[in-house]
């Protein structure tokens, strides 16, 4: 049986920002989160989708200076600027001062260009980590499967949802990473040599971690690389709308469709990669839309294991989870190694949208 391996998670669930709160009273409220947390021996906690603002997308802006106010610039030079402005500075502080790690989700303005070179600058839904062993952010994810529209749905009455407006597809592919100081006695690269056996250091090293915004989480094509990778837990923040008035069904109806859907993509990406999920949201009433809750943490059997017992309010989720059960699936049923069939799989990198296969024959 292979060693434990424990971190005690959190996810750090939010109440919906609205367009009249200032920066200053969201940030107040997740510095109460991160206080709550390590109370309680929390040693990585996430915070959802864009959770320094409003998830503005579902408004629809013109005004450049009014659009650059929700955004956080960031270079080459300064990929991680973020964590040094008023906007999360007391975030850092906060965690190195506690010993907590954390996810965070805000909208990123990446500019590049040197030295007389013509600036570009591109926009994205970011998700960064920050390692309080390290010191600094030393991973970033940026959303790949945006939904939504460029321009506003032509129903006034229509919940708009305008991510394709604002943000361009992430370009950094799903990439794990390795998060020192959260497991004890984990193996180091120094601690073997150059012909040790890869296999036998499987499960002892930094735990390896992947990262997913919202809409992400229901495309298995975003969850098979980390399993590939070994990753060991995902986190993912979302903002996913309960009802929009353009849809068939009662609000009521939609919202529990959607609270289906949310457990389901996040409990399969789970089981189908043997990997632990933390999952959270930014919930209730935001502007007058409703966002479902439904924040938790899934075992690599699918299992939730926590789960927000509030669906409008600030509330840390945590568990205390043991990354060595993720060997218990990848040793039998989802044994990459043993089962994966590529020469089959072609097709889903190949095509993009769906073609139907060709008519029948009236003879047939």
């Amino acid at each position: 049986m292979d060693a434990p391996r424990l971190i005690t998670i959190a996810a750090a669930q939010m109440a919906g920002n609205q367009l009249t709160d200032t920066r200053t009273q969201i940030l107040d409220r997740m510095l109460a989160l991160m206080d709550q947390a390590a109370e309680a021996g929390v040693r990585l906690l996430a915070f959802p989708e864009l959770a320094l603002t409003t998830f503005f997308p579902t408004q629809h802006m013109t005004d450049p200076e009014q659009i650059a106010q929700y955004f956080e610039p960031a270079s080459p030079a300064d990929p991680y600027a973020v964590l040094s402005t008023p906007h999360a500075k007391p975030l850092v502080d906060k965690a190195n001062e506690l010993g907590i790690d954390f996810y965070l989700g805000f909208a990123e303005r990446w500019t590049t260009g040197e030295d007389g070179e013509m600036a570009t600058t591109t926009d994205y839904n970011t998700t960064i980590y920050y390692s309080v062993a390290a010191k600094k952010g030393i991973a970033k994810y940026r959303k790949v499967h945006l939904p939504g529209t460029i321009e506003p749905l032509e129903d006034p009455k229509a919940f708009q949802q305008l991510e394709k407006r604002y943000f361009t597809p992430g370009d950094l592919g799903f990439q794990a990473f390795r998060a020192p100081g959260l497991v004890e006695g984990a193996l180091k690269a120094d601690d073997v040599g150059p012909d040790t056996d890869p296999k036998s250091t499987v499960g002892k090293g930094d735990p390896i971690l992947g990262m997913l915004i919202c809409n992400d989480r229901r495309w298995p094509e975003a969850w098979r690389p980390y399993g590939l990778q070994g990753a060991e837990l995902v986190i993912e923040g979302y903002n996913t709308t309960a009802w929009a008035p353009q849809y068939p069904g009662t609000p009521a109806e939609q919202q529990s469709l959607a609270e289906f859907h949310h457990r389901l993509s996040c409990q399969a990406g789970s089981y189908q990669n043997g990997l632990w999920g933390l999952h959270v949201a930014k919930c209730g009433d935001e502007n007058g839309q409703g966002l479902i809750g439904g924040s938790m943490i899934v075992d690599p059997l699918g299992r939730v294991v926590a789960e927000a017992r509030t669906a409008d309010a600030d509330e840390l989720v945590m568990a205390t989870i043991d990354l060595a059960l993720c060997r218990r699936p990848r040793d039998r049923v989802f044994n990459f190694e043993k089962h994966r069939r590529l020469e089959h799989y072609g097709l889903a990198g190949r095509q993009v949208g769906l073609e139907e296969i060709p008519l029948l024959g009236r003879a047939v």
